[in-house]
């Protein structure tokens, strides 16, 4: 069984730069700059709280690189200055409903945010919601449509919810895309998947998508369940291992991909039907147990 840790716009690769987009406030390089020595050092923890609560997340990570007293007071993922930048970052609907309802920690939240489905890097027939999870497919006619997550991976391992809140209708597939991979095409087809950019797990026949061939069958079992609406799927990437995986419930259901590339990779989805609705919520690094 897996787990994972709690955990701007335009799209980017989540490397060694890019890491720095919500997460580095909470890794062992960070306050590796100073030994808290000085008057940074010498700061009340209360004060220095409330000096960071008005701070956006850019300045937060420069913060934490400061001092390990810094550094120690934004450890706290669940402290005043996380809550406060949640509250101006998320919108109300995402903080009180349950879409982040396995998220534990104000930083995870927003770290969730911070990878969730791109309103910029999507087919022109879907939009992402005020809520700024969910994606919603407009009844267009003879089209497949996309989107992206708008953080990709080229290290790491990652893991990330995807549910369906309508019909799936004759294809509904989740998975992970190059940069290079379309968004959108005409007819209703497997767009993840169908070319060597791009894989993808169609919940709808349960077949395994890319460079446009089945990969058989997923999961490998005699009567595999068809996907229930509501249901959310766990995605994990590693791009260590460079494999694939998916989970249902707390049930793991084995590797689908092996020899991934050594690429930037992108949570993606596909879609079809007409006033459908997708969920995305990135969770952090998986724990294996």
């Amino acid at each position: 069984m897996s787990g994972a840790a709690g955990g701007g716009g335009g799209s980017s690769c989540l490397g060694a730069a890019a890491a720095a987009s919500c997460s580095s406030a909470g890794s062992p390089y960070a306050a590796g700059a100073g030994g808290g020595a000085g008057v940074a050092g010498r700061l009340p923890a209360r004060v220095l709280e409330h000096i960071f609560s008005y701070l956006e997340l850019s300045d937060l990570m420069r913060c934490a690189l400061v001092c390990w007293h810094w550094y120690n007071i934004l450890a706290d993922e669940n402290s005043e200055v996380w809550r406060s930048l949640c509250s101006r970052s998320l919108s109300d609907e995402a903080l009180r409903s349950d879409i982040l309802c396995n998220l534990l920690t104000y930083r995870g939240k927003l770290k969730a945010f911070q990878h969730a489905l791109s309103s910029h890097d999507c087919s022109r027939n879907v939009y992402v919601k005020k809520n700024g999870f969910t994606l919603h497919r407009n009844p267009i006619a003879q089209s497949t449509d996309g989107a992206r997550g708008k953080i990709g991976f080229s290290e790491g391992r990652h893991a990330w919810e995807i549910w369906w809140e309508g019909p799936l209708g004759t294809v509904a597939v989740i998975g992970i895309a190059t940069k290079r991979a379309a968004m959108q095409c005409q007819g209703y087809v497997a767009l993840l998947g169908s070319d060597d950019q791009s894989w993808g797990w169609n919940l709808v026949d349960n077949n395994l998508l890319h460079n446009g061939e089945v990969n058989g069958n997923f999961p490998q079992c005699n009567n595999a369940p068809k996907y229930q609406i509501g249901e959310r799927i766990r995605v994990i990437l590693d791009m260590d291992d460079k494999t694939l995986a998916f989970e249902r419930g707390f049930e793991f259901l084995g590797v689908a991909f092996r020899g991934l590339p050594k690429a930037c990779l992108f949570p993606a989805v596909s879609a079809v039907y007409g006033n459908t609705e997708v969920t995305m919520v990135y969770l952090g690094k998986p724990l294996d147990g």
